[in-house]
C-alpha cells in the first residue's frame, strides 16, 4: 500500500518561520549593538590612524588572520547547515542513514588544513614580531619614561639615551600631575627610542593609535623597558596607562605629540633653553596644552571627573 505523506502542517511552517526570523535577528544583533558605522566596521575596532609602520604591519596582520578566520568559519557553518538540510529524516524514511565509521579522505584532510593554517599564521606572526622588537645601533632620538602612582614623567635625551641638562643644570623633564596632562613629543622620524621604567608598581605604557603597549617594571636597569618605533605622519595621539596599578590608575592619561623633526630640534633647544613644555609647544605651532584628554577630579569624595 502506497504510503501517503501530507504537507506540513501549520504548525510546523509556524515553527519554521519563526526559527528564520530569530536566526537573522540573532545575526543583526551584534552588528546593531556595535554601534559602528559601515566604513568602521571593516576597522574590526582598531583605530582608523596608524602613525607607525609598526602599528601598519600588526593591523595587517590582525585583518588577514581575522579574514582567513571568518573564512573557515564560512566552509565549516556552510557544511553543517548543508548537512542538516541534505540529511534531514522525512516523514518518508522509514530506514536509518547507511552509517559510516570513518572516512580516511576527509579525516586527513580536516587534520592537515589546520596545521597549514597554524603554519601560516605562526610564520606572519613571527615576522611581524621581529619588526616590531627590532632595535637600531643608533637612533634618531631617544626619551625617558618613568611612571609612578598615578602619572607620567618623560626625560628628553640625546641619540645615546643621556639625559639633556638645562639652562638651570638639571635634566629637561615633562613632569604630569592631577591638575596637568603631561605631553610628550617626538619626532616624525624612523628609529624613536623609548626607555622606560617605574618608581614603585608595575604601570603600562598605550599610546592606543600604536596599537600596542609596553611595561614598565620597577627594579634595576636589568628591569627597564627599551623600544622603537618608525614614525610615518605627524599627528597628536592620547596615551593611558594599562596595567591597573591602584586606586587613580584611570586617571594616569599623557599625550603623544609627533611633529617634524625640524619642529623636535626646536622644541628641545627651547626647553634646553629654559622654556617651559606649553612655550615651547606655541614655539612650534602647537596648542600649549593636551587637546585629546584632560585632568580629572582626584577627589575620593566626589569620585566625578572635572
Amino acid at each position: 500500500m502506497r504510503q501517503v505523506v501530507g504537507k506540513p502542517s501549520r504548525e510546523r511552517r509556524g515553527r519554521a518561520r519563526r526559527a528564520i526570523g530569530l536566526t537573522g535577528i540573532a545575526a543583526l544583533l551584534p552588528i546593531v549593538l556595535a554601534g559602528c558605522s559601515l566604513d568602521d566596521a571593516f576597522y574590526l575596532g582598531w583605530p582608523r590612524t596608524r602613525p607607525t609602520s609598526q602599528s601598519e604591519q600588526m593591523f595587517d596582520l590582525w585583518i588577514g588572520s581575522t579574514v582567513a578566520a571568518l573564512a573557515v568559519g564560512v566552509i565549516v557553518w556552510g557544511l553543517t547547515f548543508w548537512c542538516i538540510a541534505a540529511y534531514k529524516k522525512k516523514d518518508s524514511d522509514t530506514e536509518l542513514p547507511r552509517q559510516t565509521k570513518y572516512n580516511l579522505p576527509a579525516e586527513l584532510t580536516f587534520t592537515a588544513l589546520p596545521f597549514v593554517l597554524i603554519g601560516i599564521l605562526f610564520y606572519y606572526t613571527v615576522i611581524v614580531q621581529d619588526n616590531v622588537t627590532e632595535m637600531s645601533d643608533e637612533p634618531t632620538s631617544c626619551t625617558n619614561v618613568t611612571a609612578f602612582k598615578w602619572n607620567w614623567q618623560f626625560t628628553y635625551s640625546d641619540e645615546q639615551c643621556e639625559p639633556l641638562v638645562g639652562a638651570d643644570g638639571q635634566p629637561v623633564t615633562e613632569t604630569g600631575d592631577s591638575d596637568y596632562i603631561p605631553i610628550i613629543v617626538v619626532p616624525n622620524q624612523e628609529d624613536v627610542r623609548f626607555v622606560g621604567n617605574a618608581e614603585d608598581v608595575i604601570h603600562s605604557f598605550w599610546v592606543p593609535d600604536l596599537l600596542f603597549k609596553r611595561d614598565l617594571i620597577p627594579g634595576s636597569d636589568a628591569q627597564t623597558t627599551r623600544w622603537e618605533v618608525d614614525f610615518e605622519s605627524e599627528g597628536t595621539f592620547v596615551g593611558r596607562c594599562a596595567e591597573l596599578c591602584g586606586a587613580y590608575h584611570a586617571f594616569m592619561n599623557f599625550e603623544m605629540r609627533v611633529v617634524s623633526p625640524e619642529d623636535y630640534e626646536t622644541f628641545v633647544n627651547a626647553r634646553v633653553e629654559g622654556m617651559t613644555t606649553p612655550e615651547a609647544l606655541e614655539l612650534i605651532g602647537q596648542a600649549p596644552y593636551a587637546t585629546t584628554t584632560h585632568p580629572f577630579d582626584t577627589d575620593q569624595a566626589t569620585g566625578e571627573a572635572s
